[in-house]
């Protein structure tokens, strides 16, 4: 029989309040998340209402509930109400004269599709999917009629397998003629020469002129490797459109900051207010039956007032440390500009915990009269030591530099990493050959082979 012990253990924790946990939440949110957990809060709590219009003197007084007053010089994509990639071909699909089973089918490949218009599955994978999914039971041929139909719509290169079917595809919806047929030649049978640039390869192996190579790689690179994407955006595109926290100008040689969120300046209501100055009256230290509810709404609504308010106040700090500190960047756009800067940095400025900060910027962006952009990209560290008469180079310059020598490279020559790092040590940046492909694989920046036109 096993023994049994009791074993007595200390365990040391932070446990936050109610209120703490609100407020992490509310610093967390972004602008139209904090929108609509004010909307929600009003909806939820009778106790909380909005203050009627304000005066320009009460405006002043209360700026993080005020709009931004310059909102129209920035330019904010709207929602994109056009038809979506899956409505569109299932408009074609339509038109098409299918049996109900291949018609069934063939919706649900096009619902399979990625919003480039790639189909990843198998036709095995896709009949299993399709039976034990929505239970559509359909023939391996059937399956079959339904991927060419899909296959089919416009614009050519919908439902392709990868990038090189999808490039056949464009090829052989073209018109015959010497200058498709080599480009088709070239994706069926040269297809890792193509990619890698290697046109010597291609002309030797598929014996080509230097002419011929050169006009089917032009009709090649002329080709869409998205065709999903010309046909309006999908749903989950059309949800990624950022809508900025703060708005950062400069008006009259001085930079503004301001919240981009539009809550209204909030109260306690008036009724709530009178009953709780009845029940301190009547009370006398005895809480009245049926007086709970009125209690807790009317402290849940002045809690949140308090939290938005802290909320609000803690966004503008962290906003006017980071143009303080990266003003040169504000007032110049250039890039070269902006300091070596870190999260503790921020809170050594403002006094608030480096975990607040964290959150404050996390998730979190700032547009300006160039472009929007997440407030990370303001925070860097520096490369080196910082020498005398000169700023220590941040990691966001290095890129920059790197970036401004890929840009002016011959691109018949591309430059190695390797070369780029002695080009980056000839100006005076100590960094390693890996290094140099960390910040330009950062920036989305192929290898030089890659880059290499021919």
């Amino acid at each position: 029989m096993p023994s049994q012990n009791l074993e007595l253990t200390q365990k040391i924790g932070i446990r936050l309040s109610q209120q703490q946990l609100r407020f992490v939440r509310l610093l967390e949110a972004n602008a139209p998340e904090l929108d609509e957990a004010v909307e929600r809060e009003l909806e939820d709590n009778p106790a909380l209402g909005v203050k009627e219009e304000t005066t320009e003197e009460d405006t002043r007084r209360y700026p993080v509930y005020t709009p931004p007053k310059r909102s129209e010089d920035y330019v904010f994509s709207p929602a994109d109400e056009t038809e979506n990639l899956y409505d569109q071909l299932l408009a074609q699909l339509s038109e098409r004269d299918l049996t109900p089973a291949t018609e069934a089918a063939a919706r649900f490949i096009i619902g399979s599709l990625d919003p480039n218009g790639y189909l990843h599955r198998t036709l095995r994978d896709l009949i299993d999917d399709m039976a034990f999914g929505p239970g559509i039971e359909v023939t391996e041929e059937e399956a079959g009629r339904a991927l060419a139909a899909v296959r089919s719509l416009d614009p050519p290169g919908i439902g392709a397998s990868d990038l090189q079917d999808c490039l056949r595809m464009q090829l052989q919806a073209m018109p015959q003629g010497k200058q498709r047929d080599d480009a088709l030649r070239i994706i069926n049978d040269a297809y890792d020469a193509f990619t890698m640039k290697h046109k010597h390869r291609i002309i030797s192996g598929l014996h080509m002129t230097d002419r011929e190579a050169s006009e089917a790689i032009e009709l090649i690179l002329s080709l869409n490797p998205k065709p999903g994407a010309a046909l309006g955006n999908d749903p989950a595109a059309a949800s990624n459109i950022i809508i900025p926290d703060f708005i950062v100008g400069i008006e009259d040689d001085e930079i503004t900051i301001q919240l981009n969120n539009r809550i209204p300046e909030l109260r306690v209501e008036e009724s709530f207010e009178q009953a709780m100055r009845n029940l301190e009256r009547t009370a006398r230290g005895k809480p009245r039956k049926g007086s709970e509810f009125i209690v807790t709404r009317y402290n849940d609504a002045r809690d949140f007032i308090r939290i938005v308010t802290q909320r609000q106040q803690t966004m503008m700090a962290v906003m006017t440390a980071i143009v303080k500190i990266q003003e040169e960047y504000f007032r110049t756009e250039d890039i070269y500009r902006l300091k070596p800067m870190m999260i503790k940095t921020i809170a050594d400025l403002t006094g608030l915990d480096i975990s607040v900060i964290s959150r404050v910027t996390s998730n979190k962006s700032v547009a300006l009269p160039w472009g929007i952009f997440p407030l990370r990209f303001f925070f860097s560290d520096s490369i080196g030591e910082e020498k005398e008469g000169t700023d220590a180079a941040t990691n966001r310059k290095i890129e920059a530099s790197i970036a401004a020598l890929i840009k002016a490279e011959d691109k018949r020559h591309p430059l190695s990493d390797r070369k780029i790092m002695e080009e980056m040590t000839a100006q005076g940046y100590d960094i390693s050959r890996r290094t140099v492909a960390k910040y330009r694989d950062r920036q989305g920046i192929p290898v030089a082979r890659l880059r290499k036109e021919m």
